[in-house]
């Protein structure tokens, strides 16, 4: 019973392995090709999760193909599948119903409210549904051009950032404004009235190319001259009133009750996942970590288990650490190859000691083991860490490794167990999808973390999530009385996170970072 889920075949490719209703595999391809072709099919991720879940392509029952694929290479694609996977069903599956069941499917809830909510799949931005066992029931749909999404992808461009790839910026940026602005892009949501978004088209100039499109009204409700760009001052209360209205508008259309699951692209803003967590409108909400295009890929695997194949529920999704690994033989191949100097640690304790040690020097540490984690974000198989006590971390995290601005801070390492006694976190904190506070006797130690009003992300490390990490963080704990570790991706800017050996080695030498222990190698400059 092994089901393939492919989606994102327009943007951020991705496989996902299905196995008799676990889910063993999923990749991106990005990741693993380093590169993908709009309209492709992610081939070397399908070969990544075949060759994880040890399944041969005859293996393969369904393979299920998520909208839009567009560019007209629907037949292409289809005919491909079919010489790929002979004795498998191809299915071709709606967008929004693939978001919708990578987040209630992965939840583990027998009963939920399903948002999702992206910027304009298949026409359709956002959509509210009942789960039930195996069922989803669609409640209600949105439709482009009323996109919260979209909105916040204008406002991205009218501060100056790339629209489609910066709308984290804002939302980082947002933590330092207030809400002088909230009350405007609410009105432009049109949700003042406590509906379902219905935007008021007076605020957009079809004409305006750039800069968000919107029209002189807009700059007139900021109070600065129509076209210009919106200056250093107000830069952060913009982001803030689009980030406020964002978290109203989603209130709004999710409603209230026992269990919220949610996904879309616009899920992966962690500030609007803090706001719900607190909202009291939820007992529970999850958020699908891998909430975009590449996580349709899990939701289209999950669909076809339980209504394709009529499954029961499976266990929830458990880990995101669904990508390759590699063993101690093929890492030293890759490091003799490349004529590096190396140590090799023999044992784990031989291993966290190290590294310790190195992070007690304030050396910033280059960490990869294990499968490589599926989405955005690093959990500790892919990271770059730091010691909170070393005095340089934000300038040389953000400055010279990642290349970024001071105000996108990165996440907080803890062990789950002792994450309350250092921050006030929710649910979601396991896969870093959504912020914490530090608590106040800490507020000093955790400064070059911390975003505006304490609000700091938080990563809570369960030791059956990620044990060697896990353990990292205990044993830097015993050394200095703080288990917490800075933790950012391990990526240079523009790449996606590493994968392989290689790609590690390369990102090492082409970066500030001081050691990289990648298995139980050790590198150093």
């Amino acid at each position: 019973m092994a089901i393939l889920g492919i989606g994102g075949v327009r943007n951020d490719a991705a496989c996902a392995l299905l196995d008799r209703g676990k889910l063993t595999a999923a990749v991106e391809q990005r990741k693993i090709a380093r590169f993908h072709r709009v309209g492709e099919l992610p081939r070397e991720a399908i070969r990544a999760c075949l060759k994880i879940g040890k399944k041969a392509a005859v293996q393969v029952e369904i393979v299920t193909l998520v909208r839009p694929i567009g560019g007209g290479t629907e037949n292409t694609l289809h005919l491909e599948l079919r010489g790929m996977f002979p004795h498998a069903q191809v299915v071709i599956m709606d967008h929004h119903t693939a978001h919708a069941a990578s987040a209630f499917y992965a939840s583990g809830f027998e009963e939920a409210t399903v948002l999702t909510l992206d910027r304009a799949g298949d026409l359709r931005c956002g959509a509210r549904w009942h789960g039930r066992g195996t069922h989803l029931d669609l409640d209600r749909e949105l439709y482009f051009p009323d996109s919260i999404a979209e909105l916040y992808t204008r406002v991205t461009e009218l501060l100056g950032y790339q629209p489609n790839a910066d709308e984290h910026k804002v939302q980082w940026l947002s933590t330092s404004g207030d809400d002088r602005f909230a009350a405007l892009f609410g009105e432009i949501l049109g949700v003042s009235s406590g509906n379902w978004p219905r935007h008021d088209r007076g605020y957009f100039d079809s004409t305006r190319i750039g800069s968000g499109g919107f029209s002189g009204r807009l700059y007139q409700a900021l109070g600065i001259p129509e076209g210009s760009p919106v200056p250093g001052e107000l830069r952060a209360h913009v982001a803030a009133g689009i980030q406020q209205a964002t978290e109203q508008a989603v209130l709004t259309m999710a409603g209230d009750g026992e269990n919220l699951a949610l996904a879309g692209g616009l899920a992966f803003n962690a500030l609007l996942i803090q706001a719900l967590e607190n909202s009291g409108r939820w007992r529970r909400v999850f958020v699908q970590p891998a909430a975009g295009n590449a996580g349709t890929a899990i939701g289209a695997a999950y669909y076809s288990w339980h209504n394709i194949q009529r499954q029961p529920r499976g266990e929830a999704m458990n880990t995101l650490c669904l990508g390759p690994e590699f063993d101690r033989e093929e890492i030293k191949q890759v490091l003799e190859n490349c004529k590096l100097r190396m140590r090799h640690l023999l044992t784990t304790g031989e291993l966290i000691q190290t590294a310790v040690h190195e992070l007690n020097e304030h050396r910033i540490i280059a960490w990869m083991h294990g499968r490589m984690e599926f989405g955005p974000r690093a959990l500790g198989n892919r990271s770059i860490l730091a010691s909170p006590d070393n005095p340089y971390s934000t300038e040389n995290l953000n400055r010279f490794i990642k290349h970024r601005e001071p105000f996108r801070k990165f996440a907080a390492s803890v062990p789950e167990e002792l994450a309350g006694e250092y921050f006030d976190s929710g649910p979601n904190a396991r896969f870093l999808a959504t912020v914490g506070k530090v608590r106040d006797k800490y507020r000093k130690k955790f400064e070059a973390a911390s975003l505006g009003g304490g609000l700091v992300r938080v990563h809570a490390v369960r030791k059956e999530d990620n044990p060697l990490y896990w353990e990292l963080l205990h044993a830097f704990g015993a050394a200095t009385g703080l288990p917490v570790l800075y933790n950012t991706s391990f990526n240079l800017f523009g790449d996606p996170l590493v994968c392989s050996p290689r790609d590690a080695v390369r990102s090492f030498y082409s970066s500030g970072i001081d050691s990289l222990f990648v298995g139980h190698f050790l590198l150093q400059k």
